[in-house]
């Protein structure tokens, strides 16, 4: 089973710069995709950035050129690197993965967040 765990949330000022991790805690098949997601309140989930099983990259229009995702296979990693925050920026952000799984087929595995906000 693959628990992930997000950290590095916290409260920063407009113009600032975080980076989230997250651990998966536990085994990923050797092709998996990861990615970040944020909610806010009342509002639907949605993805922030993505790496798929092919190393392919996609971010969300709005934090194009400002964030940056990366992962570290070895130790099951994924990061987001989060410059020049904005107010509207602020959310909970969740990192998933997303693993074969023998029997079961692809399943996602969600952490249980971390908070961001963004001081104007």
């Amino acid at each position: 089973q693959v628990q992930p765990v997000e950290s590095g949330g916290g409260l920063v000022q407009a113009g600032g710069s975080l980076r989230l991790s997250c651990v998966a805690n536990g085994d990923l098949s050797p092709t998996n995709a990861s990615a970040w997601f944020r909610q806010t309140p009342g509002n639907q989930r949605e993805m922030v950035a993505g790496i798929d099983g092919d190393d392919k990259i996609n971010y969300v229009k709005s934090v194009e050129g400002r964030f940056t995702i990366s992962r570290d296979n070895v130790k099951k990693m994924v990061y987001l690197q989060m410059n020049s925050l904005k107010p509207e920026d602020t959310a909970m952000y969740y990192c998933r993965f997303k693993s074969w799984v023998t029997f079961r087929g692809w399943r996602e595995f969600w952490g249980h967040g971390t908070p961001v906000t963004v001081s104007s």
